[in-house]
């Protein structure tokens, strides 16, 4: 029997080790597969040079647990140890086996997992005793036995194996009795070790019978020894793809299409990238690329490896070269690790240009399940932008599909204003802002169809790309202002006459109404009232509901301007009849307001050029008492006209009518103009 110390520098470092060096402790049976895997892994390796000519029989790694005697065992028939082995790689922690055994047989040996040699030490964060028995494959090896306590103490003796390879015996402590339970350990396994290339069986098949499920003796295989991203792009079918994403995801919808990703140099990287159907719910898709090295499990949030946007694909990454941590449980930074994620950001977006040139028909029909994560990559990634906006679409409210150099081209000369400016009109809502979509249409301009997500800050985003260019919302504005050509209308109704509208429909504005009431001369066909609402207002808020730092717009009211039509026959009516109620009224107030401005503006034309000290306190004083009567006058007449307008109900028709355009009239006010449009008739 051989006693001796673990060759650690202190005798802190051990339990350090064993509590910190993994923040999880479930950890430790993948590190315990992961050996298993690798001594597999080596005689395989020696198989194919020739240095073991038996047969290696079956290799398969074996998990087992039991309860009464509180242990986890791992087994396997790899190429076991010998006495001097086992002193080398476990008594001297960080002497890796897998890095001797990868120099030795750099170009042969298969995939090794482990490269620290501190993963078997993870075994001690949950047991009181950890026992390893060990057989050597070389001819006349014998068994011996290490056992530790979790001291730096250890014994190597001789010890009873029939064949070679290696059993791992945990004896579990009373902190971490969870791990006796065969659900935690299967889940543990699914998790980590579900794709590695040895087979690991846990268990025996089930199946019913007699009222129970009974064993049927056949080993339980918990992994798939050869999952589609280790394979050939040219084995593979489509509905292998399909077949292995749900696999990866049993709930998961079929997906839009794949991305094989193959790369051997400058580092080595494989995976399957699935496009899934995204719709309007970003965080829910996130954190579904899973990462591997070697084949095992290493976590399932990758926003280090590939941009941020592609968080949002399905999928699988595998490489040697991502830089882990010793725990392999997160990634450290690195200059691979940018190569990488730019490389993977070429491949997808070479990917999509491929299935857009190739069957731009497809690529339409799936584009609004793939526009989310378009925008969101070209938002975000400058170089993804570059790429994908030759092959970005835009969707008109006719269900018509453009690039942005087709779309373009295609409003060019129609949709130029008199400043020389592109106006991109569009809609987000086909129904609600149906009768703004079509009076744009009648005009002859094409509106685009904008009801994503992110198609407020995608907006924001083109418009610093588009030269001289700029997005309105077709209801942002009467559609002779969102794009002007330069052609004055005139009113039929006179300055004065204008004013007192606009006093007629501001008595009817209820409290919480935040409307700015102006005037527009418009086509007498066009509807005597229009709502519409600031396309700069509107977007910083409708930005601050997406988180994009605007507060300040969020808590603000929402606040509509009211576009009085005063060429439309009901405006012209309604002044006619003001003009006619009020006529004496209307007339004494003109000549009065009259004769005080032009005192005034005869006082303010003498004053002009003089200095302050110049003019005398009575001349300022009676300048002021001037344009304070003014002022009186008009308010008067605003309080008489107000007075007739609120009995009058056409007016407040005519306002609800345009609330009810934009369904922004219901409950009690919608029923009232039911009842006022019944008696109107």
């Amino acid at each position: 029997m051989q006693k001796g110390k673990i060759g650690v520098t202190t005798e802190n470092i051990f339990p350090i080790i064993k509590k910190f060096l993994y923040s999880d402790h479930e950890i430790f049976l993948r590190e315990l597969i992961s050996n298993a895997v690798d001594a597999t892994q080596k005689l395989k390796t020696l198989c194919s040079t020739g240095e073991f000519k038996s047969d290696p029989g079956d290799l398969t790694i074996r998990v087992a647990v039991d309860k009464k005697k509180k242990t986890i065992t791992v087994s396997d028939s790899g190429i076991g140890m010998t006495s001097e082995e086992l002193d080398k790689y476990l008594n001297q922690i960080a002497f890796s086996s897998a890095n001797d055994f990868l120099e030795k047989y750099k170009d042969q040996a298969n995939s090794i997992i482990g490269h620290f040699g501190l993963g078997f030490y993870s075994s001690f964060m949950v047991s009181d005793k950890v026992e390893v028995i060990t057989k050597s494959f070389i001819d006349n090896a014998k068994a011996v036995k290490w056992t530790c306590d979790g001291s730096p103490e250890f014994t190597i003796e001789e010890a009873e194996r029939e064949k070679r390879g290696t059993d791992v015996i945990l004896y579990i402590d009373k902190e971490s009795k969870e791990f006796l339970e065969e659900e935690r350990i299967e889940g543990i396994l699914r998790k980590y070790c579900k794709f590695l290339p040895v087979e690991i069986a846990f268990g025996k098949e089930k199946e019913w019978k007699d009222g129970k499920y009974v064993d049927t003796g056949k080993d339980r295989i918990i992994n798939n020894t050869k999952p589609a991203w280790t394979r050939k792009p040219s084995e593979l079918k489509d509905e292998d793809y399909v077949s292995f994403y749900h696999e990866l995801y049993p709930a998961g919808d079929e997906p839009l299409f794949n991305i094989h990703l193959n790369v051997d140099y400058p580092f080595k990287l494989t995976g399957i990238l699935y496009f899934p159907r995204i719709k309007n719910n970003l965080e829910i898709q996130k954190n579904r690329i899973q990462l591997y090295c070697n084949q095992v499990f290493v976590t399932d949030s990758v926003e280090g490896i590939v941009p941020e946007f592609m968080t949002l694909l399905h999928g699988v990454i595998d490489s040697p070269d991502i830089p882990l941590n010793v725990s392999r449980s997160y990634l450290q930074s690195d200059s691979n690790v940018k190569k990488i994620s730019a490389h993977i950001t070429k491949k997808v977006a070479d990917r999509l240009a491929e299935i857009f040139k190739k069957s731009r028909d497809d690529f339409e029909k799936k584009w609004d399940d793939l526009k989310l994560f378009i925008e969101y990559g070209m938002i975000t990634d400058e170089k993804f932008y570059e790429k994908a906006s030759k092959f970005a679409l835009v969707k008109n409210t006719e269900n018509k599909y453009f690039t942005y150099e087709e779309y373009e081209k295609l409003i060019k000369e129609n949709q130029t204003d008199k400043h020389n400016t592109l106006v991109y009109l569009y809609a987000t809502d086909r129904e609600e802002q149906y009768a703004y979509i079509e009076k744009a249409k009648a005009k002859g301009y094409d509106v685009l169809l904008l009801d994503g997500q992110l198609d407020i800050h995608l907006v924001n985003f083109l418009e610093t790309k588009f030269q001289q260019s700029r997005f309105v919302r077709v209801d942002s504005d009467v559609i002779e202002r969102l794009i002007q050509k330069g052609e004055e209308k005139t009113s039929k109704l006179s300055a004065e006459q204008l004013d007192d509208i606009k006093s007629l429909f501001r008595s009817q504005v209820r409290e919480g109404e935040n409307f700015v009431i102006v005037q527009e001369p418009l086509d007498e066909s066009d509807a005597p009232v229009i709502i519409t609402r600031s396309e700069y207002m509107r977007r910083m808020k409708d930005m601050s509901q997406l988180g994009g730092g605007f507060t300040f717009y969020r808590d603000l009211p929402d606040s509509y301007s009211l576009v009085i039509n005063s060429n439309h026959k009901l405006v012209e009516k309604l002044s006619e009849k003001m003009n006619k109620e009020l006529e004496s009224f209307l007339k004494e107030n003109s000549a009065e307001t009259g004769k005080l401005k032009e005192e005034a503006d005869f006082l303010e034309k003498e004053h002009k050029g003089k200095k302050d000290d110049e003019i005398s306190q009575a001349e300022k004083d009676d300048l002021k008492k001037l344009r304070d009567d003014v002022d009186k006058k008009k308010k008067e007449r605003e309080e008489e006209i107000s007075k007739f307008g609120k009995d009058e109900k056409l007016v407040r028709q005519l306002i609800d009518l345009a609330l009810l355009s934009n369904n922004m009239l219901k409950g009690e006010d919608l029923s009232t103009f039911v009842k006022r449009s019944i008696e109107l008739l």
